[in-house]
């Protein structure tokens, strides 16, 4: 987009009666522009919706406003870098960077198709990645998940932005969950877990094992170390340190909705741990503040913990607490009453990194002017190279409609483009051309609020025309079907399509859709719709194309752009 003016930088400069001086000044003007180019190019993301960093060395809670279920973060000199549980959403693993642990940016993904690729070709709602841990070791990146069906998971890379290596199967389980690793003074590594309940048939316990030192492989069967029954059901999510030859296991437990942060010490790996409750709900309104990683200054003076908090249709949503070490345990959030219980706060001073860092958030509007799909959108099973044309050089991103064999509704439709909401009060409008099949009919794309019930706002290709359709689906994940609340003939197959979230007094995500013609005068369609959370994650919203016949061509739509705003 410089080049034009590259071209009259020259004209203008070989008008100069000294070639040679003419020359210089247009090598100049390019290394200039292509300096301005990088700058702009790599120009941070500020997010209209929610901005954590109040811009006068504090920061507010959430630091994330989104679903990033079960952080763990790792710090590697003065860099952060953050995890999540991605369950089934593909890719998988988004990694996320700051310098200040308040400012993030999405910069990658672990896994581009999860194994085995075959079984989740189609939909795995909640299976997948479950509370993985990122750790730095001797120079290389690892991310451990467990598959709750299939086993322990590991992915390394050298550099966290780039390329990973295919996941390895540490260990074939059923039942382990939540994994850390941990590798010791002695050269020894091993494997903090839990169990999940539903596939074990046991649950409130967590395990250790031994691995090789490469990390790619268990020996032996897992030890339980902690009985969490009494006192500590449910407990889960552990991550794994070494402090003053003391092994730390720092673990949620008391459920989601409910918990609390306990740690685990001892000095023998294997036990016993005594154990003590270091961050409660008290008297805020952050409910189950658990589950995160604990991180330290690159100077080593400060101590920071990093939780999530359940918000229903809004998933579970990141929260950075301080902390401190009180006679060898940590305390984390404020403790007011000095008991050694801390509870969260909602706003604190930033981080004393040794330097401020500018604003940036994870991206969410796209202008669809890369070869390459946004690190922001995930499809909900492996995808297919035939859903999706990045046509960056007309800034259009391309999905053709896909049959799926006996559906019911979009609950298990895989080429769902979604991304996470990205705080409680938002407005999404994107602009599409709907290119129908002129051959059969029923094909239909638009927008969708995603989750167990779910709403469209959608253009469908019917026998007397386009026509657009607000639909609402109760029960989608038990085969309810779609309920049209209203639809308008279409003249045009170019739209814009809108849908407006917001809170309610109940802490609800209200929806409510409407359309345009031209950008401007946006009509209302339908009834107000509220947002349900999916297996283990928060409602998204994004976009969706569906054929209803096993053909050999179809129809397809074009988006201009999506936009997130108030």
């Amino acid at each position: 987009r410089n080049f034009p003016l590259l071209i009259l930088y020259g004209v203008y400069f070989c008008t100069e009666t000294n070639l040679i001086s003419a020359m210089k000044n247009i090598w100049t003007a390019v290394i200039c522009l292509l300096l301005c180019w990088g700058t702009v190019s790599a120009q941070s993301y500020v997010s209209q919706v929610w901005v954590s960093d109040l811009g006068n060395g504090k920061y507010k809670n959430p630091v994330l406003d989104a679903d990033y279920s079960d952080p763990d973060v790792c710090r590697v000199g003065d860099d952060y870098y953050m995890t999540s549980s991605s369950f089934a959403c593909i890719p998988a693993l988004q990694i996320l960077h700051s310098k200040d642990m308040v400012n993030w940016r999405i910069i990658g993904t672990a896994i581009e198709r999860l194994l085995p690729e075959e079984r989740f070709s189609q939909m795995q709602h909640g299976n997948g990645v479950w509370a993985p841990s990122i750790r730095y070791h001797q120079g290389e990146f690892y991310i451990y998940y467990g598959d709750p069906d299939t086993g322990i998971y590991m992915v390394k890379s050298k550099d966290p932005a780039g390329k990973w290596d295919n996941p390895v199967l540490v260990k074939a389980a059923k039942g382990i969950i939540d994994t850390c690793p941990l590798w010791d003074e002695d050269g020894n590594a091993y494997i903090v877990h839990g169990y999940a309940g539903s596939r074990a048939g046991l649950k409130s316990i967590l395990g250790l094992i031994r691995m090789t030192p490469d990390g790619t492989r268990a020996i032996g069967e897992s030890r339980i170390i902690f009985d969490g029954h009494i006192g500590n059901a449910t407990i889960e999510g552990p991550k794994f340190y070494k402090r003053d030859g003391w092994y730390y296991i720092f673990a949620p437990a008391g459920g989601v909705p409910t918990g609390w942060q306990t740690v685990l010490r001892s000095k023998n790996i294997w036990g016993p741990y005594e154990w003590k409750i270091v961050m409660a709900q008290g008297n805020t309104n952050i409910n189950g503040p658990h589950q995160g990683a604990w991180v330290d200054t690159p100077d080593g003076k400060e101590d920071w913990f990093f939780h999530f908090q359940d918000k229903e249709a809004y998933g579970r949503v990141v929260h950075l607490q301080p902390m401190k070490w009180v006679d060898g345990w940590p305390v984390i959030g404020v403790d007011k009453d000095g008991d050694g219980c801390g509870s969260p706060v909602y706003s604190y001073k930033k981080p004393n990194v040794g330097k401020t860092y500018s604003i940036e958030t994870p991206a969410e509007s796209d202008e669809f002017d890369s070869l390459e799909l946004g690190l922001q959108w995930q499809w909900q099973a492996n995808p297919k190279p035939i859903w999706y044309f990045c046509d960056g050089g007309n800034s259009l991103l391309r999905l053709y409609s896909y049959y799926t064999e006996n559906q019911v509704n979009l609950w298990d439709v895989p080429n769902l483009l979604l991304q996470k909401f990205p705080t409680e009060d938002f407005t999404v409008t994107t602009k599409v051309s709907f290119a129908p099949s002129s051959k059969y009919t029923g094909e239909r794309t638009g927008l969708v609020v995603m989750g167990a019930d779910y709403a469209v706002l959608a253009m469908e290709n019917r026998a007397d025309g386009l026509i657009l359709v607000q639909n609402v689906c109760r029960k989608a994940d038990k085969k309810g079907k779609e309920e049209e609340n209203a639809s308008v003939k279409l003249s045009d197959n170019t739209l814009f399509l809108r849908v407006k979230v917001n809170k309610d007094s109940e802490k609800e995500a209200i929806c409510s859709f409407s359309y345009s013609v031209d950008g401007k005068k946006f009509i209302s369609l339908g009834e107000n719709f509220t947002a349900k959370p999916g297996k283990w994650i928060g409602a998204k919203v994004g976009l969706f194309i569906t054929r209803p016949k096993a053909v050999n061509d179809g129809g397809w739509v074009d988006i201009d752009w999506f936009r997130v705003t108030k």
